[in-house]
């Protein structure tokens, strides 16, 4: 997308890489606007069928930039603000793996809560330091209580500790922790692993899960129904009953 976002698709995976190691991965306009433009291509390019985001340097992302100073005119709506940013990604109906390299903060922290399957290196950690510096939070509060128990959420969020990576996998925030060097490595097999299945149903089932998040379970079930009943009609459908019954692998197209 730029120099602040990476961007490359490779065999249905899209990568997404935060490269402004020398702050730190901190978001400002520059980055927000070319994570942006991935996330719109991700949702809406039929080739990418899932993505990865993961960070550049020692730091996954240090949330908003501090030292950024924008003028009025320059946030004239056109680019998503951080919080914006991390519910575009949260209804983007594609999975997203985050690699986590290192320290996850503030507005990283909304990626990461929002995303599908969390990596962690045995380097990485999650946290809201904002308490320390006067000031208070969204994604901690609206994100992290509603992940692990009350308690401990509200025991690192008030303190503005971090969780490290083996805690985070304990409380069930992070599906693996890895060695440094196999984060990317581990990524891309959960991806491959994802892949094996077919595109729009594996769509449909985070879109059924996301959109019935907040509704009652009866609205819910009806919803799930609509959803998998769209898949029923597509061809990777008809492939896969194919398959079962050739007894073959199934060559999925997203259609």
């Amino acid at each position: 997308m730029g120099e602040a976002v990476l961007y490359e698709v490779k065999d249905h995976v899209a990568l997404i890489t935060l490269n402004r190691p020398q702050a730190k991965n901190a978001l400002n306009r520059a980055m927000r606007k070319e994570l942006q433009l991935a996330y719109t291509e991700v949702k809406h390019n039929r080739d990418v069928w899932v993505a990865i985001l993961t960070g550049n340097g020692d730091v996954f992302c240090a949330g908003k930039d501090l030292f950024e100073k924008n003028a009025p005119e320059d946030e004239d709506g056109s680019v998503m603000s951080n919080d914006e940013l991390y519910i575009f990604q949260r209804n983007i109906y594609k999975p997203i793996i985050l690699a986590i390299n290192g320290p996850c903060l503030a507005q990283g922290g909304g990626f990461a809560l929002n995303a599908d399957i969390l990596i962690m290196s045995e380097r990485a950690s999650l946290g809201w330091p904002q308490v320390k510096r006067g000031i208070s939070s969204v994604s901690g509060p609206t994100l992290l209580p509603h992940a692990i128990p009350w308690n401990q959420a509200m025991g690192y969020l008030m303190r503005g500790k971090f969780i490290p990576a083996a805690e985070c996998h304990k409380l069930g925030i992070a599906n693996d922790v890895v060695a440094h060097d196999e984060l990317l490595t581990t990524a891309y097999r959960w991806a491959a692993e994802i892949m094996e299945n077919a595109p729009l149903a594996v769509h449909a089932i985070k879109e059924a899960a996301r959109r019935g998040q907040e509704i009652p379970f009866d609205k819910r079930a009806f919803l799930a129904r609509d959803v998998a009943d769209r898949v029923l009609l597509s061809e990777d459908s008809r492939e896969g009953v194919r398959a079962f019954k050739e007894k073959r692998k199934p060559i999925w197209q997203a259609r």
